[in-house]
């Protein structure tokens, strides 16, 4: 996939292009579906495969104190939309400037001639231009005027919940991680470097390995059952999302401990996706209670990974012994 972040670098495009436009953060079911959709009919034309998207998100550069945390890191974004099968991907620096573009002056400078837009594809609640003045029906009138299709991919659905990157930050304050999951079609998951600790786990309840701090979201302070990816590898694993109150500390951290394994961790990165929620994160008398309270989760975690083995829904390369 061929990554642009100037347009004056954009690739010829002698056929035009199939395009959608978001920010496309999570790439949950529903960016998915308008991806896809996007594919397809580049294929049908012969024409390329593009999405337009911006960074940072819009509202940190409109409203920074009412800018949420974002689902997924730009590479994250950019790896999901290439497995789709988009073959261009540009990403336009949100600035001011951009922001006042009147939605006549966004349709025909961008998408119509850099982009040289044949089919615009977008969902319902597109919104774009100035103060989001422009919508699916000014839309409809400017692709007219401008010579490209467009094509209103209708939102999608699961059990009746509209999916959006809203709900799934939503869901993953109330830490139902399994429910995100849903609307993303595949689990949540934090991803960064792997720190040192303080040595506490290894002294004093289990060993752990610590993600370095991150500016994503994490789901609500508890403990998960989880896989974590360590270089090419998944290991099933019991993960804390907290502050570590037993041992008085504030900061908020997350740590994982791998199941069933026995060795020296070599890597220096990191991926937690989140299966399950456990528990919340309580305060123990001593660091003896933790441990056994540790004990009681790893347990469950096993337990719940022999479920999905047994269900056929267990990937991960080393087995529940």
């Amino acid at each position: 996939m061929n990554i642009v972040r100037d347009l004056s670098e954009l690739p010829p495009l002698p056929r035009g292009a199939a395009l959608t436009i978001g920010n496309f953060d999570g790439v949950h079911l529903g960016h998915r579906q308008l991806l896809r959709h996007v594919v397809e009919r580049a294929r049908e034309q012969s024409v390329e495969a593009a999405a337009l998207t911006f960074e940072p998100h819009p509202i940190r550069v409109l409203a920074p104190d009412r800018a949420p945390q974002s689902l997924s890191s730009p590479d994250e974004r950019a790896r999901l939309i290439e497995q789709l099968g988009i073959n261009l991907l540009v990403v336009l620096p949100f600035t001011h400037k951009l922001a006042h573009l009147s939605p006549e002056s966004f349709v025909h400078d961008i998408l119509s001639e850099q982009l040289r837009a044949a089919l615009v594809c977008v969902g319902p609640n597109f919104r774009f231009g100035y103060r989001q003045a422009g919508d699916t029906a000014k839309l409809v009138e400017l692709s007219r005027r401008e010579g490209f299709v467009l094509e209103v991919v209708p939102a999608v659905r699961v059990r009746g919940q509209m999916v959006s990157s809203t709900e799934i930050r939503r869901l993953l304050a109330l830490g139902s991680v399994h429910m995100a999951g849903r609307l993303l079609g595949r689990p949540f998951q934090n991803s960064g470097s792997t720190v040192a600790g303080q040595g506490v786990g290894h002294r004093l309840t289990v060993p752990t390995l610590n993600l370095a701090p991150i500016e994503e979201q994490l789901p609500r302070p508890g403990v998960y059952v989880t896989r974590t990816h360590l270089g090419g590898k998944s290991f099933l694993s019991v993960t804390n999302v907290g502050s570590r109150p037993t041992f008085g500390e504030h900061r908020l951290t997350v740590e994982t401990h791998l199941l069933n394994f026995d060795g020296s961790v070599q890597e220096s990165t990191m991926t937690i996706e989140y299966l399950h929620r456990l528990r919340d994160e309580i305060k123990f008398e001593n660091p003896g209670a933790l441990k056994l309270q540790i004990q009681k989760d790893v347990r469950r975690s096993l337990k719940f990974f022999r479920l999905m083995e047994h269900s056929g829904r267990l990937e991960a390369p080393n087995r529940v012994r």
